[in-house]
């Protein structure tokens, strides 16, 4: 019995594992058609070379020209503002809570209505 119940089990093992292999790589032959010629391409590339443009460097400062629109201030006050917002977002409901309290805020706020006014009147 004990030796049948191995066996089985080993059967299923090798059965089940045969369908778990990768697959053939996928040959993709779309046509192309480049919107440039290789000497464009070439002319291209051999000017940022010579100008010491290199985006793959390790060392390239793609911050160097960037110039902001805001205050050091402002960049804070902004942060500050949607800071909670953020920690609710990326939170471990996936900010499922905070947008529940989020509509529930909205539909109240959407029931209000001044005094002597009907509630339809928008």
């Amino acid at each position: 019995m004990n030796a049948k119940t191995i066996f089985a089990v080993a059967a299923f093992a090798a059965l089940a594992s045969a369908a778990a292999r990768a697959d053939d790589i996928t040959i993709d032959n779309t046509p192309f058609q480049s919107s440039r010629t290789r000497a464009e391409v070439r002319a291209e590339l051999m000017q940022n070379r010579q100008s010491g443009y290199d985006t793959y460097a390790t060392d390239y400062n793609q911050l160097s020209s960037f110039q902001s629109s805001l205050t050091r201030d402002q960049v804070r006050a902004e942060y500050l503002a949607d800071r909670n917002v953020v920690a609710a977002m990326t939170g471990e409901d996936a900010g499922s809570a905070y947008l529940t309290q989020l509509a529930a805020a909205n539909a109240r706020a959407d029931r209000m209505h001044l005094a002597g006014t009907s509630a339809n009147a928008r």
